[in-house]
């Protein structure tokens, strides 16, 4: 019985990721080129044109929506109805949610060009909380009612989002004694719906033809960030079990990339597309700007560095450790701590990789980013290629692998593109990317400290001895974060005064 319940729990979770792929994907391909292209150079920009260029968003996600769920219900394998119902079901509403998710997009744009990051996270906060709840509730009170429950969270959790915007706008431009009313383009909701004029074009056609160079870039850029779950989804090249393990393991080691970096990666494109100017070299912008940017630039790859290194050497130690205690001997004695190993070598690169490429997508011009998608597209094939050949060789730690590879590369392009970009400037932000021997040294010797520790005091001689191995880890990550604090005085400055943030303000108002 046990047996056929950890059966059932890995094909729950591999249908999970199955429908969470439809969704993300729906929403990636409707609406990431709009939002790079819209958040580019917000203040010469007509708001009315490009509301209407927003809301294209929704047809296009419709379409995106009916064509993927016709793949996964036709031409991917769907489980036994018997074993797994509801599944056409869970196909249906999560390409909904996508849609319903998409209604709020000029407000998101809107709220993001404006820096109203209070509102972006209680929205994000309520909708989480609310969709955790539900799905804990739904679990104990309804468990038969398998992917009725995940597809139910996940409606709730993009109406609440887009239901929080709405709201929130709708109280500020009702109240025109607001500050924050006045320094908005638009003056009542209305604005922010599609509006047609015969005195001007639907829409900005330059700001459109960023979008489908965007377009497609992101297309590219799906398959790479996505491209293990297609490879598996697609080509079956593990089971459900081995799929489920490796979903526990994404998730976990994924957890500090969507917390921490994901919304730096999106904050910082839009200071860099506000400070810079497309088509223009680093030489004939504002040098003002322009050094601003290099030191922000500067500070955030040091930041992204010595917290991607951070994760990585304590990781290696503490993923045992940590899947014993999420999962217990079902994770942590199986390939689990070796996947959340390279994982965490994964989120070094993850780290690097999100700043390098805000700022590089942030100042591209539009002929860039076509030049651009060609290296994608050679980078795309040869990943799903190397995804698939890694798999049969290694397993599910091959998906890693493929990922470190591509992660590898991209950042390569992206470290060219910065050295470019101020090489006839005296700025020099890829020094960011150097860090001080006596810290490399504390990396080090941390590293082996807890690798040690992890041989002798995890994880089979019980909770006094796991409670030794966390404190000598502890005693290792506050000589390192002392070690940092002492000689990375330059980013310990940067922290403090969060340079930048005043003239971003001046910049968005």
């Amino acid at each position: 019985t046990y047996a056929l319940g950890a059966v059932l729990r890995a094909l729950m979770k591999a249908l999970k990721l199955w429908l969470t792929l439809l969704y993300s994907t729906t929403l990636f391909l409707a609406r990431e080129a709009f939002r790079r292209a819209c958040l580019s150079g917000a203040a010469k920009r007509d708001w009315s044109q490009t509301v209407s260029l927003l809301w294209l968003t929704v047809p296009l996600g419709v379409f995106w929506s009916l064509f993927l769920g016709w793949v996964w219900l036709q031409l991917l394998e769907v489980p036994d109805p018997h074993v797994v119902p509801h599944y056409g079901t869970g196909v249906v509403v999560f390409g909904f949610s996508a849609v319903v998710e998409l209604l709020g997009e000029p407000f998101w744009v809107l709220a993001q060009a404006h820096m109203f990051v209070r509102l972006k996270v209680i929205a994000e906060s309520l909708s989480v909380i609310l969709k955790s709840v539900l799905t804990a509730l739904l679990v104990l009170w309804l468990p038969h009612w398998g992917l009725y429950i995940f597809s139910l969270a996940q409606l709730s959790y993009t109406t609440v989002l887009v239901l929080c915007y709405v709201i929130y706008f709708a109280k500020v431009l009702g109240s025109p004694e607001s500050a924050k009313q006045q320094a908005l383009p638009v003056s009542s909701m209305t604005d922010l719906l599609p509006s047609m004029t015969r005195s001007r074009a639907f829409v900005n056609w330059e700001e459109a033809k960023l979008t489908w160079s965007f377009f497609k870039q992101s297309f590219l850029k799906q398959i790479l960030t996505e491209g293990e779950r297609y490879v598996m989804t697609f080509l079956n090249v593990l089971n459900f079990g081995d799929q489920g393990v490796y979903d526990i393991v994404n998730n976990l080691g994924s957890l500090v990339a969507r917390l921490i970096f994901q919304p730096i990666e999106e904050s910082f494109y839009i200071f860099f597309a506000k400070v810079l100017e497309r088509e223009k070299d680093a030489t004939l912008q504002k040098q003002e700007d322009v050094a601003v940017a290099a030191a922000v630039l500067e500070s955030l790859l040091k930041l992204a560095l010595l917290t991607g290194l951070t994760i990585t050497v304590f990781g290696f130690a503490y993923s045992q450790l940590v899947l014993d205690i999420y999962g217990g001997a079902m994770l942590s004695s199986g390939s689990g701590p070796v996947l959340l190993r390279a994982y965490c070598l994964y989120v070094l690169l993850l780290a690097i990789n999100g700043v390098t490429e805000c700022f590089t997508f942030a100042a591209m011009s539009k002929e860039e980013v076509d030049r651009y998608n060609f290296t994608m597209l050679a980078l795309s094939s040869s990943f799903l290629m190397l995804s698939y050949v890694l798999t049969r060789w290694c397993g599910s730690v091959g998906f890693i692998l493929a990922n470190c590879f591509n992660m590898g590369i991209r950042i390569t392009q992206s470290l060219y593109f910065i050295h470019r970009y101020y090489q006839k400037s005296p700025h020099r932000p890829l020094a960011g990317l150097f860090l001080s021997p006596v810290l490399l040294g504390t990396f080090a010797l941390s590293g082996g400290i807890t690798a040690i520790s992890e041989v002798f005091l995890c994880c089979e001689w019980g909770w006094l001895a796991r409670l030794a191995h966390v404190a000598v880890g502890a005693l290792c990550l506050g000589v390192t974060l002392g070690t940092a604090f002492l000689t990375e005085t330059k980013l310990i400055h940067f922290l403090r005064t969060q340079l930048g943030v005043p003239r971003l303000a001046d910049k968005t108002t």
